[in-house]
């Protein structure tokens, strides 16, 4: 691989877009070529065979994004290791759905974890009520010991 192909995948993984600037369209066909190691040709025929949908400006170019490139290189290492483009087609197709079962999981997650924060507030509350309501002759700072000694034990030893 010549050094100029190296050096320009570099400095495109240094200056590659975070989070969904990932996505938009920057790179002309000549430049996704350079930066992947491919033929301009090999990019359009990916294309035509749905591997990859790189965006269009208003004067109908290609543009590639940095998806898109990373895209491709997977897709280069696949055929290299003797993967043909069917072959890859399905390996991309269950990534994606991987990748969508992955962040359905995440945002689950961070549901129970809402849902575990609202409980426990209930519960607190609860306990609260339930002593405050049980010693209405106690004062706020005996309410509080015994909660958090979890028990009457601690007033009754003071007095």
């Amino acid at each position: 691989m010549p050094r100029a192909s190296s050096d320009a995948r570099e400095t495109a993984r240094d200056a590659a877009p975070r989070g969904r600037d990932r996505n938009k369209p920057l790179y002309m066909i000549s430049v996704a070529a350079e930066l992947t190691g491919m033929h301009p040709q090999t990019l359009r025929v990916y294309e035509q065979k749905g591997l990859v949908t790189p965006g269009r400006s208003r004067g109908n170019t290609r543009l590639y994004s940095q998806a898109d490139i990373e895209r491709l290189n997977l897709i280069s290492k696949l055929t290299d290791e003797g993967i043909n483009l069917a072959g890859v087609v399905r390996i991309l197709d269950m990534r994606e759905r991987m990748l969508e079962r992955e962040a359905e999981l995440d945002d689950l997650r961070a549901r129970i974890r809402q849902l575990e924060d609202e409980v426990h507030e209930y519960k607190m509350r609860e306990k609260i009520t339930a002593l405050a309501r049980y010693d209405a002759q106690a004062s706020p700072e005996q309410v509080m010991r015994r909660l958090l000694l979890g028990g009457g034990d601690a007033e009754k030893t003071e007095d």
